[in-house]
């Protein structure tokens, strides 16, 4: 291989992309916060439906645009690699009413499973060891599943991938990286974690903001982490500026 998969490469590229590329991801990170702030608001204070049907469909509604937002940062990412050399249009950040369906197939499909999990545990109460075991062997396959379908994302926005397809490609990608992709999320929890942890100290709240911050780059590191390990498969040199 020109360039095999190395973590320490890896995030230096990622922070090399975030410093050339901050005031436009920044803004982008900002207006979809305020976004997301406003209708949240609007929905609690304004609309807050008390009825079953009113709150699925306002539930509905949020994590659409939800969605939308975080699915806009990937293209975002994935446009700004790609356009180092040249100028890119607005219209080019905007996620496919397809990806958009495919992440929340993918998504929801997840949560049914989780939820049909907890129904099980909840009927094994008289056997509390038992319960126990299960749900620590669980949480062992739930930590080794998340490890190789993280990338299921950029499939979808940067491959215009199904769900399905999605996951397949993500297991494929992480085939004999675990322990590397291992520490990748050790590094993406850190700046996600760390800002959280310090903003629960007295005189330190200011620092949540910093997740404005930190969540566009821990993205960025996902999506370089995604186009590393595309090279390193192809056995091909892993320009990430030139290469799709």
């Amino acid at each position: 291989m020109y360039h095999p998969f190395s973590v320490v490469e890896t995030t230096k590229t990622a922070w090399t992309i975030f410093k050339k590329n901050f005031a436009t991801i920044i803004v982008y990170s900002i207006a979809a916060s305020f976004l997301l702030l406003v209708l949240g608001g609007v929905v609690e204070f304004v609309i807050a439906p008390e009825e079953f049907t009113g709150k699925m469909i306002v539930s509905l509604f949020m994590v659409f645009v939800q969605t939308y937002t975080t699915l806009g940062l990937y293209k975002l990412i994935f446009t700004v690699i790609d356009s180092e050399y040249y100028e890119f249009e607005f219209s080019q950040i905007l996620p496919p009413f397809k990806s958009i369906m495919s992440y929340l197939g993918v998504i929801f499909s997840m949560a049914f499973v989780v939820t049909t999990f907890h129904l099980l545990m909840s009927k094994m109460d008289d056997y509390p060891y038992l319960q126990q075991l299960i749900e620590d062997v669980a949480a062992i396959a739930a930590l080794y599943f998340a490890l190789r379908i993280m990338f299921f994302i950029t499939f979808i926005i940067d491959d215009k991938s199904g769900g399905l397809e999605s996951l397949r490609q993500s297991f494929q990608l992480t085939k004999g990286y675990f322990f590397k992709i291992l520490a990748m999320l050790g590094i993406i929890l850190l700046f996600i974690a760390l800002p959280a942890a310090l903003s629960q100290y007295k005189g330190l709240s200011f620092i949540s903001i910093a997740i404005i911050i930190t969540y566009p780059f821990v993205n960025i590191i996902l999506a370089v982490t995604y186009r590393k390990l595309i090279y390193s498969h192809q056995d091909v040199d892993d320009d990430i500026a030139e290469t799709n």
